[in-house]
């Protein structure tokens, strides 16, 4: 009732004449408004949310039914959430990817759940297309260089403990056998698979995908900052931000607006250690054993999965400016790049980014 009070006096304001020549009008213009207030939509948006993969989670539900629940909505999502963590947490010494790693290599085949397979193949196929570059392997560098769950370094690794770790890296000793023929994963030389690099953009499609099968189309899925979009939040999509790759300081680098992609960045200024005052990215180059040192500070994926715009983040990351972009434009990746050099930032987009976002250029 507020809402319609308020809209018949706006109009009466706005036709203070109209109304004073003839009453009928106003008669009229207040049906009128009493029609428009209980046929228009209105906007509500629910946000649920919690804490996984050392980060946060949440999901913003468009104009939820009443038949939902969202306490019993946020219990199944933290239950996906936990079983993902279950699969791929590197962190818990009892999920399947730390019993993997603890397996003999002896290519026998170790049985998983069909996520983690699929999960693994998509990552396996990033390091095949760049040739390395992206590498699930990658753990026992990405542990000597002070990142992941066994971090340790406080000084820089020395020359003999990089050329070790990097014995044991190497994507092209794993196997992975689809879900149709039984889920399942091998290793002919001793690998820490870590899949990282991917698994919070597992965790949004998972979420995604569930919300999907219980009716739900219109959604917003963030994890740490890895994004899904599945239908509209107003008729408009989704407005998302993309955070300026600085270091110590939280601002929008850009907005774009999403309907039913995804978005993922990957970029040095947030996981980072300083060793004798010098900052070392947690992005690995496996052919170097050293953490990169182009001035590439993020790249951003948008994609139709997470997965996959998580994913392919980070393989651009890897592979730097100039290589990523060409590597990104030659597969038609809607992709933007922001490069450091010393305190400016420039951007650069790919022909699909600018297809797809060039309207909202700031």
């Amino acid at each position: 009732m507020l809402r319609t009070t308020i809209f018949c006096w706006t109009i009466l304001v706005a036709n203070r004449s109209l109304v004073a020549r003839n009453a009928v009008h106003w008669t009229a213009l207040c049906c009128l408004a009493l029609v428009l207030a209980a046929c228009s939509p209105q906007l509500v948006l629910d946000t649920l949310r919690g804490q996984t993969m050392g980060t946060t989670w949440s999901v913003t539900i468009a104009n939820l039914p009443a038949r939902y629940d969202a306490t019993a909505l946020t219990s199944e999502i933290e239950e996906i959430l936990a079983a993902v963590n279950r699969e791929m947490s590197t962190y818990d010494p009892t999920s399947e990817i730390s019993r993997f790693n603890d397996a003999p290599a002896d290519g026998a085949w170790f049985f998983v759940s069909d996520r983690f397979a699929e999960v693994t193949a998509k990552a396996l196929g990033f390091a095949v297309l760049s040739d390395g570059a992206f590498d699930p392997t990658v753990g026992p560098l990405v542990n000597l260089w002070g990142f992941g769950p066994e971090a340790t370094a406080e000084q820089l690794p020395s020359d003999q403990a990089i050329a070790a770790a990097r014995a044991d890296v190497g994507y092209q000793a794993l196997a992975v056998r689809a879900p149709e023929q039984g889920a399942a994963l091998s290793k002919t030389a001793p690998r820490q698979l870590d899949l990282s690099a991917i698994a919070k953009g597992a965790g949004v499609d998972a979420i995604a995908e569930h919300l999907i099968t219980r009716g739900l189309d219109n959604f917003l899925v963030d994890i740490g900052g890895e994004l899904r979009a599945v239908g509209q939040k107003d008729g408009r999509g989704w407005r998302v931000a993309i955070e300026q790759p600085t270091k110590g300081v939280r601002d929008v680098q850009r907005i774009i607006t999403l309907s039913d992609q995804a978005i993922a960045t990957s970029g040095d200024y947030r996981n980072y250690r300083e060793i004798d005052g010098v900052s070392y990215s947690h992005t690995i180059d496996p052919k170097t054993g050293r953490p990169v040192t182009h001035q590439l500070a993020s790249v951003s994926v948008a994609a139709d999965s997470c997965t996959l715009a998580d994913g392919w983040a980070t393989t651009l990351l890897a592979l730097g400016p100039e290589q990523g972009f060409a590597f990104a434009e030659a597969r038609g990746l809607a992709a933007l790049f922001i490069e450091r050099s010393g305190t400016t930032l420039s951007v650069r987009e790919t022909t699909r980014w600018m297809r797809d976002f060039s309207s909202e250029a700031q």
